[in-house]
């Protein structure tokens, strides 16, 4: 039971740092932790589990990651080509095709190195492995808690509903990403009424941009009047052009009627919590829920929302990034002093 203590040390810290605040990146890292520290101790009781059990293990830990790795990278270039020939060629649009293209990229480069031999080649290979692993591993922890914390639900009754701004189509008409987050709006005002709540403020967010001829947040409240909802249920904030100015502007609105609001963030799923830490360092009272996104659109939106989120800790990240170079630096140069 000892080799387990580790794990069950990083997923009490997980729940003690997700029960006071969901919205924090720690709690991905603490939840991955608590995975890999498993894993680890499943590993070190291979030979004390019964016969049938120490196959499943091992191959849950070694060769599920490998296929998993192929399939994804297959997977994920599959899904450039119908960002590509849905969405157009813009570099936003490619970043599934090229995550899936650096996949086997990597696999190419460890063939190569068992090929040819070269301590030097063996060296560099090395080192990008310690730092792939290293955004690979980042990148599961987000993952991961992303999808946990888009389970969450809307308890009880909230006095705003705010819905986060996209571009629009042909300058004042709201697209279908859009949309998708304005119907999730109204389905929790609307619940909040069948259940006997007082209805809730739905706050539409969002500046104008300079190829748009109206603000987002005009043109979302004149979808929502458009579905039903009274006009004198619906507020605007028109002034914001980033998420963190979304959720910065909109604070100041709800504050100012009522300092000890409760509200509700709506965005889309890939957005949810990224957008959730946005909210918390701008001291935004409330969760943040996600609409539906179409299903070839989330990976890369995905994949957008994690570089951001790995830029925002980009002090500690590339920190860890330079460390494991130098690391790698070192054993690439011993290795090729030996060999000479």
């Amino acid at each position: 039971m000892v080799a387990f203590a580790l794990a069950a040390l990083f997923f009490l810290a997980f729940c003690i740092s997700a029960r006071e605040d969901r919205r924090r990146f720690r709690n991905a890292v603490l939840f991955g932790l608590t995975f890999i520290t498993l894993s680890f101790a499943l590993l070190l009781q291979v030979e004390r589990l019964p016969g049938w059990a120490a196959p499943v293990v091992v191959l849950l830990v070694f060769a599920t990651p490998a296929l998993g790795t192929l399939a994804l990278g297959v997977f994920l270039v599959a899904n450039g080509v119908t960002m590509v020939r849905k969405e157009g060629g813009r570099p936003a649009n490619l970043l599934s095709m090229l995550a899936g293209l650096g996949i086997f990229g990597m696999i190419a480069l460890l063939i190569a190195v068992g090929w040819f031999g070269s301590p030097l080649l063996g060296g560099l290979a090395g080192t990008l492995t310690l730092v792939v692993g290293y955004v690979s591993f980042i990148f599961l922890c987000f993952l991961g808690y992303a999808f946990l914390y888009g389970r969450i639900k809307v308890r009880g009754d909230v006095d705003h509903v705010v819905m986060l701004g996209s571009g629009l189509v042909g300058g004042d008409r709201v697209p279908p990403l859009l949309a998708s987050r304005l119907r999730k709006g109204q389905e929790i005002y609307e619940a909040q009424l069948a259940r006997g709540g007082r209805p809730p403020v739905l706050l539409t967010s969002g500046g104008k941009g300079s190829d748009e001829k109206v603000a987002e947040a005009r043109a979302m409240a004149d979808w929502l009047i458009a579905q039903g909802v009274p006009a004198e249920h619906i507020a605007l904030e028109d002034r914001s052009t980033t998420t963190e100015e979304n959720m910065r502007f909109s604070r100041e609105i709800m504050a100012a009627q009522d300092p000890a609001y409760r509200c509700v963030v709506v965005t889309n799923n890939f957005h949810a919590f990224r957008a959730a830490m946005l909210a918390r360092k701008a001291g935004v009272n409330g969760q943040v829920l996600g609409s539906p996104t179409a299903k070839y659109y989330w990976p890369s939106a995905t994949i957008r929302e994690f570089v951001a989120v790995f830029w925002e800790h980009k002090a500690v990240n590339l920190g860890i990034c330079g460390l494991l170079i130098a690391l790698g630096a070192l054993g690439t140069l011993s290795a090729v002093a030996v060999t000479t």
